[in-house]
């Protein structure tokens, strides 16, 4: 049997001489049968490629056009997981732009950093306060705390980000049902309990819910399952909501991060060893046995690999989410990450599993 690199090249290969053979005959066959309909003469190879690659151009390379945007005065935002990462910076960069910022810290009431920061600024604009998105209590008080601080509560809310969120790694064998739970309660059941508890105040703005999942909600991986699992119920949550929320004017969007691991610092070395240390020393003794100490090394090993990876600014999530907040007319999905990333995406989402598979497994 040949080495998997091997037979990932020769299926790359396969598959790019296909695509060729597609572009090179059927899109100038299905060209022309259009052009034939629309009562055009038929076109040429020439022409079907210059049209393709300028689709491309335009998809790619071209700036988001403009769709309107919103009155940003005496609008407010609420905003989970803003003691770092996107969280942290997004409440600041929604700040400087006008918006009165409604900064959930988990760690407020332990004098986090994060949340130190944002009070430092001494602003009106700017309400820090704790919150904790796997406690309803918390959640209550953070909707009763919003009601108190709004200019006018009949007015509603203008937008949700739901942005807390932990990530975490392991094989599925190596993985505690507590593990599971803890990533699922954060990700998943706080994005849905913080989302209930506020949106009687988003529907009466008719504003915004921006949820923040992940690449990894449209795709899986190995060693992922927990924060994979956790993403997908974001975006079918997501899109459940955004049908109910459309007679009522309410906008839902989903962001779709890719690899932010350098931005954030959300995956570190210390914590790849403290998760490695705890996944092996929790692990039943069979499956300790059968695996064994050195193939869970090497797994390690890829995932400290992935430390500082990445996109190095968090700038591409802002704006993403920023847009999904102010157009008049957000998208229903922003994919702010790597080109090489997007591409698998689309593999795994739209070409059959056997062949998806292959050339990344």
């Amino acid at each position: 049997m040949a080495p998997l690199p091997y037979v990932r090249v020769a299926l790359l290969v396969g598959f790019s001489v296909f695509l060729t053979l597609v572009l090179g005959f059927g899109l100038p066959a299905a060209l022309n049968f259009l052009a034939r309909c629309c009562g055009f003469p038929d076109a040429s190879v020439t022409e079907c490629v210059v049209v393709l690659y300028s689709l491309f151009i335009l998809y790619v390379a071209v700036p988001r056009l403009p769709r309107g945007t919103v009155k940003i005065e005496s609008k407010a935002v609420f905003i989970t997981g803003c003691d770092s990462g996107f969280g942290h910076a997004l409440a600041k960069h929604l700040h400087k732009k006008g918006f009165i910022v409604f900064a959930g810290c988990l760690l407020k009431e332990k004098d986090g950093d994060g949340a130190k920061e944002l009070q430092e600024m001494c602003s009106e604009r700017m309400k820090v306060l704790q919150l904790d998105v796997c406690s309803d209590e918390q959640v209550a008080n953070a909707v009763e705390f919003v009601k108190a601080n709004l200019e006018d509560s009949e007015k509603g809310l203008w937008a949700l980000v739901n942005n807390a969120g932990v990530s975490t790694f392991g094989e599925v064998e190596f993985t505690s049902m507590e593990n599971y739970k803890q990533v699922s309660d954060v990700n998943l059941w706080g994005t849905v309990r913080t989302t209930k508890a506020l949106l009687p105040l988003i529907r009466r703005a008719k504003g915004r819910v921006v949820n923040v999942a992940s690449m990894y909600g449209r795709m899986g991986n190995a060693l992922r399952s927990s924060y994979c699992v956790s993403k997908y119920g974001v975006e079918v949550f997501t899109d459940c909501l955004r049908y109910e929320m459309k007679p009522w004017g309410v906008k839902v969007s989903l962001i779709e991060p890719g690899n932010f691991v350098a931005a954030t610092g959300i995956l570190s070395r210390d914590l790849v060893a403290a998760t490695a240390e705890k996944l092996w020393r929790e692990a039943p003794p069979v499956v300790q046995e059968d695996y064994g100490k050195a193939h869970f090394e090497q797994l390690v090993a890829l995932m400290r690999s992935y430390c500082g990876s990445g996109h190095k600014d968090v700038a591409p999530v802002l704006e993403d989410i920023t847009d999904a907040i102010v157009s008049q007319r957000p998208f229903t999905r922003y994919n702010p990450m790597e080109p090489h990333w997007w591409i698998r995406m689309q593999v795994m989402t739209h070409l059959p599993a056997a062949i998806s598979d292959r050339l990344y497994f």
